[in-house]
């Protein structure tokens, strides 16, 4: 393994202590994140925090297909010049994210490289293991932060996985409700899978709300917002349920069209129908240009591993990173149809888009 996980809180926030002593105090230090439920709240937890100790920083959320290790991103945050990076819930990748400033990652992904000299405080490989939401909590702990933040990492851990016997996640149950913060989690998710992927108006209610119920009550005008994606999200669910799947062998391939990021959800529900096969969702319509997919089993096979197998040589960065039981990617189409061949759909080698 190359990077040990942390094992306690005060680990983490010993090693959070230690990477933030590194970063020029004469700059505003940014935090970049994914934009799911638990990279939002993770983002939200850091900025509050940092704010409350008097070290306001600035945020910048990804979108769709973009990686911090890619040159436009590089080249994007070179411009801010911040005094520090923290960077969340978007993997570990290989080689440094931004040259010459003090980096961070807190993240629970399989790791894919070494980001040069970041510090790096992960969860991946610890069990149970925290999501990014949890380890900013622990990792603020060297800041002092408000009680009242505990919900964001609750939300973070309902949103992306809702497993594991954390004590973090007993009590801000007991305290907000599991019915609150499951609804507030689905609402926080819902925009990033929309066609305009906009993670706004979900970042902004976890920048100024103090509960999940003040999120879910309709207060603040984003709500509305979070509830139109719910539904846009919903409409799209409709029309890729419909498509059946291809098997062959031990893999299950449903192949649809949608601007929305629904692979994943269509994977997730065929891994419950077809228990004893790799299930692969692909979406030719997320992002022009790409064929994204999600693969998703209840075989309990390392799909990381299996998408290593059948790696396509032109696949890059964006290809099989996440969780043994939870990854994907996004290929050329190209790439795609090479890939689709390999695992037993050669029909996929025709340029039939």
């Amino acid at each position: 393994m190359p990077f040990p996980p942390v094992q306690t809180p005060a680990d983490a926030s010993a090693a959070f202590r230690a990477a933030l002593d590194r970063f020029d105090p004469d700059r505003r230090p940014l935090i970049l994140g994914h934009f799911d439920a638990d990279g939002l709240s993770a983002a939200a937890i850091l900025s509050r925090a940092l704010e409350r100790a008097g070290r306001p920083s600035d945020i910048r959320i990804t979108g769709k297909g973009e990686n911090p290790w890619s040159p436009a991103l590089r080249q994007e945050l070179a411009a801010r010049a911040p005094g520090g990076l923290i960077v969340t819930d978007l993997g570990v990748g290989e080689g440094e994210i931004l040259p010459g400033t003090p980096t961070v990652l807190i993240d629970h992904h399989v790791p894919r490289g070494t980001p040069g000299e970041a510090v790096v405080i992960t969860g991946n490989g610890r069990l149970p293991e925290p999501t990014s939401s949890l380890l900013a909590w622990w990792c603020v702990q060297a800041l002092d932060p408000p009680e009242e933040l505990l919900w964001l990492a609750a939300l973070g851990l309902v949103g992306d996985m809702a497993e594991g016997d954390f004590p973090e996640l007993a009590e801000a149950q007991a305290r907000f409700g599991k019915t609150a913060l499951r609804d507030a989690a689905s609402l926080v998710n819902a925009p990033r899978r929309t066609a305009l992927a906009d993670p706004a108006p979900a970042l902004a209610l976890l920048l100024k709300c103090d509960s999940p119920k003040e999120l879910l009550k309709g207060g603040h005008p984003e709500t509305a917002q979070l509830l139109a994606a719910k539904a846009e999200v919903a409409a799209a669910l409709e029309g890729a349920r419909r498509v059946p799947p291809k098997v062959r062998g031990d893999v299950a391939l449903i192949r649809f069209s949608s601007p929305c990021q629904i692979h994943p959800l269509i994977a997730q529900s065929w891994r419950g129908r077809l228990k004893d096969k790799i299930v692969l969702a692909a979406n030719t319509g997320y992002r022009p240009g790409w064929v994204h997919f999600a693969a998703r089993s209840a075989t309990g096979t390392d799909l990381i591993d299996f998408l290593a197998r059948h790696r396509p040589p032109g696949a890059g960065a964006e290809y099989g990173s996440g969780h043994a039981q939870a990854t994907g990617g996004a290929l050329r189409p190209a790439d795609w149809y090479h890939f689709a061949a390999r695992i037993g759909f050669p029909e996929e080698t025709l340029p039939h888009e």
